[in-house]
């Protein structure tokens, strides 16, 4: 499986909920140039939070790649979503190459967890970082850390 983990670009720091909160425009910028990593490669879905901002994220990635796939929404890439939990539903899924759009501290738990089996070792991503994770399958402590990019 090949799996990448896109945390969301710059959002706004105040919205009527955290759910509701908009990338800026740099936030914008940074997932144009994280999205141009992808170019290229094989993906067969790209998976998004329900979160407006990441929605927004997702769907530049979407227009930069000529993505023709709709973009699916997964209630688990919640921020606060459980690493485990995620670690089960990656195991369900029909597809080998898959992005995930999401937040922290989900994102770098869920990379840390996938890479050394243990949550001491959360994998620092920064807006717009993105991260490239390769193995057999999605299990705790079975994915290889081929890149990690940071705008």
């Amino acid at each position: 499986m090949n799996l990448w983990v896109l945390r969301h670009g710059q959002a706004q720091n105040r919205a009527a909920s955290d759910a509701q909160r908009e990338l800026t425009e740099r936030g914008r910028e940074e997932v144009r140039e994280s999205a141009a990593h992808l170019i290229g490669q094989p993906l067969e879905a790209i998976l998004v939070s329900p979160y407006l901002r990441t929605q927004q994220s997702a769907a530049l990635v979407r227009e930069v790649l000529g993505f023709a796939p709709e973009l699916v929404t997964m209630p688990w890439l919640t921020p606060d979503s459980e690493p485990a939990e995620v670690i089960e539903q990656l195991e369900e899924l029909p597809w080998e190459h898959v992005l995930l759009v999401s937040h922290q501290p989900l994102a770098g738990a869920l990379i840390g967890l996938l890479q050394h089996g243990h949550y001491r070792q959360p994998q620092p991503m920064d807006t717009a970082s993105l991260a490239h994770l390769t193995g057999d399958s999605p299990q705790a402590g079975s994915m290889t850390l081929v890149s990690a990019r940071h705008v």
